[in-house]
């Protein structure tokens, strides 16, 4: 028991040591020289300044928060609440640092070959996705044992408030860079990505960073640590004199740790010279070892428990394949290689008109696969041991998060290395190389969203069970938790939980549309007042618009935010515990459709954008490509903004609630 208690902190601080190493690595690799330093340093004193401002900016709305939590709740859920906002924002920080110091080595790399190249961006991003886990385990781990289970729903809370602000924030900045850029250079000027002429280009490469990297840091690590702390919470209502069922997430979490790393040495280039198939190559060897590895742990720890070892471990198989699903599913949706994003492609030679409303019908099919793997796993693993199953396999899932976060963070860097080689006038062939790379990250991004939406979901449902279970524990009757619809306070609830996700996502959209359309008005201007920019002996104003897009982002970004926690706390109070109770099911179920159906169809609007520029339908400059980039233009805050933000929304809404529930009953 004594290694049980100390083996995650002990693979924790073990991880952490290994990320130290890898930026020590990193670091080594030579920087980009020449016109390249000073786009280095505008990209990372941009990243650091909005990441700073938006910090102040929440630390005001943290601040009130921990003060009434105290009050409120006691001081062990609002330390917990301070531990998880402090982690998840530096889990963000760290993403966003590494990232900014790996693209310019990644950029001057590719001079060596794209298997270094490929090498160094995915050590970038690994160290990101390792101190994602580490830091959500050692946090997790170590305030449990401090002070027991009580503190951890507070901990979850400030891990799931600070990721919803960097989703929105840093999502609202990137694509209303990406969207103000494109739209001017691109279409109106005819110049290429990340054309040095363009005065959007940037805050564009500012926003690869704090929207994809940070953002992505932060929710990851809240649904990591979130999901851990529900399975925790369920394992202690359900098996009140097992401990075992508390401790088995954290022990889950160590195991895929070690074989996550492991996996890391095995992403290198093959004879086939596949990207894709590198990354894929890391991920099934750290599946593969997570499942071998998995079996001895639960046979040791939950010998002669009621629930039989052999079901608890197919449950966390159950995970383990959700996941692989998830990835080859959103690969289908969005990889040139296949018929959907070419489907795309194809509707771009008839017009605007078709391409969007292809991209649209995709993104509803792309839900259809996902949800059923979902709602198969759900039913598998709660046959095979019950709500405790099902959060069992979620936390395996999750468990995978480290290698997973390190092949997403690696798209973010590859994006600013092609940036960097593109504005500091870097030959062709190296340009092929970050392109290649770049094609790839577009997927990778693309993909792992998939998974964070799946686990998301997943793990709302699993905060939902650990809702409705502490309803029946407070109340002492298992009717109190019957959400039937022939109860009209219940299907009140369910319609105000299935509408907030399409607010919430109305919000960000409009938001991005907003500023994107500022961010144009001063491109044009500094076109037409700035002589000389378009011939390319005159240098553009480029803080101006990064300036428009950190005032913006960190302005609307309080309103979605805000909403999500209230919602739940005015519905609860007025309408009472069932109502809330239909609130989070109906959140639940439009949460993880708005969510797929627009982080897919956006990627697939960006990569048939991309098939196009290869040459195909056309190539460059074509109506196809024309058609392609008003796609992707209405695709960037699809998939960048407000699909990935349901992910923290719909777990905050169900945190806050099981944060109230004792006053309502």
């Amino acid at each position: 028991m004594m290694l049980i208690t100390y083996f995650p902190i002990i693979v924790s601080l073990f991880a952490i040591a290994f990320v130290i190493f890898l930026v020590m690595q990193v670091s080594k690799a030579p920087a980009a020289k020449d016109k390249a330093v000073a786009i280095t340093a505008a990209i990372q004193e941009g990243a650091a300044s909005y990441l700073s401002r938006q910090s102040k900016t929440v630390a005001i709305v943290a601040a009130v928060l921990l003060v009434l939590l105290w009050i409120v709740l006691g001081w062990k859920i609002a330390i917990g609440f301070l531990i998880g906002a402090v982690l998840s924002g530096l889990s963000g920080f760290i993403g966003m640092w590494v990232s900014t110091r790996a693209n310019t080595r990644v950029a001057e790399g590719a001079k060596r070959g794209l298997a270094f190249a490929l090498d160094l961006s995915f050590k970038g991003g690994l160290i990101t996705g390792l101190m994602v886990v580490s830091l959500g385990l050692l946090s997790v781990a170590g305030y449990y044992f401090l002070t027991g289970l009580s503190g951890l729903i507070g901990l979850g809370f400030g891990a799931s408030l600070i990721s919803m602000f960097a989703r929105v924030g840093g999502g609202i900045y990137t694509k209303a860079a990406d969207v103000g850029a494109d739209l001017v250079g691109k279409v109106e000027k005819s110049i290429p990505e990340d054309d040095p002429r363009n005065p959007a280009v940037i805050a564009d490469l500012i926003g690869d960073e704090v929207g994809d990297n940070a953002g992505m840091a932060a929710d990851i690590f809240e649904t990591y640590s979130v999901t851990m702390v529900a399975t925790m919470i369920l394992g202690a209502l359900l098996f009140p004199r097992a401990i075992q069922f508390v401790l088995l997430p954290l022990m889950l979490g160590s195991v895929s740790i070690l074989t996550s790393i492991i996996g890391s040495f095995f992403v290198r280039l093959g004879k086939d010279k596949s990207i894709m198939g590198a990354m894929y190559k890391g991920l099934a060897v750290a599946v593969v070892l997570s499942a071998i590895g998995f079996y001895p742990l639960i046979s040791n720890m939950m010998a002669g428990q009621d629930i039989s070892v052999m079901n608890l471990y197919l449950s966390t198989i159950v995970g383990l394949v959700v996941a692989v699903g998830m990835f080859v599913i959103t690969e289908y949706y969005t990889s040139k290689k296949f018929n959907p994003v070419r489907s795309i492609a194809q509707a771009s030679e008839t017009g605007h008109g078709t391409n969007i409303i292809r991209g649209i019908g995709l993104g509803m099919q792309s839900t259809a696969l996902p949800v059923l793997l979902i709602a198969a796993a759900t039913i598998t693993t709660f046959w095979l041991a019950g709500i405790y199953g099902v959060a069992l396999a979620v936390t395996a899932m999750l468990s995978l998060s480290g290698i997973v976060v390190g092949i997403d963070a690696f798209g973010p860097i590859t994006d600013n290395a092609g940036g960097i080689a593109e504005m500091s006038g870097m030959p062709e062939d190296i340009r092929k190389i970050t392109d290649a790379l770049d094609a790839v990250g577009n997927t990778t991004k693309a993909v792992t969203k998939g998974y964070a939406i799946a686990s998301a979901g997943l793990a709302a449902l699993v905060l939902f069970a650990a809702y409705s279970q502490r309803v029946i524990d407070l109340t002492g009757s298992a009717s109190a938790a019957n959400f039937a619809l022939d109860n009209p306070r219940v299907i009140a609830g369910l319609l105000i939980g299935g509408l907030l996700p399409y607010l919430f996502a109305s919000f960000l959209m409009g938001a991005v549309g907003k500023t994107a359309g500022k961010v144009v008005e001063e491109v044009r201007r500094q076109f037409r007042e700035i002589k000389g920019l378009m011939e390319g002996t005159a240098k553009p104003e480029y803080g101006k618009c990064v300036d428009i897009v950190t005032k913006a982002a960190l302005k609307e970004m309080m309103l979605p935010v805000i909403i999500t926690v209230v919602a739940p706390v005015l519905v609860g109070f007025f309408l009472g515990v069932q109502a809330l109770g239909g609130l989070l099911i109906g959140s639940i179920v439009t949460g993880l459709f708005v969510g797929i159906s627009m982080t897919t169809g956006g990627a697939a609007w960006d990569n048939a954008k991309k098939y196009i520029e290869e040459g195909n339908h056309g190539g460059k400059g074509s109506f196809a490509h024309q058609a392609a980039v008003t796609g992707d233009t209405v695709g960037d805050p699809y998939k960048d903004t407000a699909g990935p933000a349901i992910n923290p929304m719909i777990k905050v809404l169900n945190i806050v609630a099981l944060l109230i529930v004792a006053f309502l009953v």
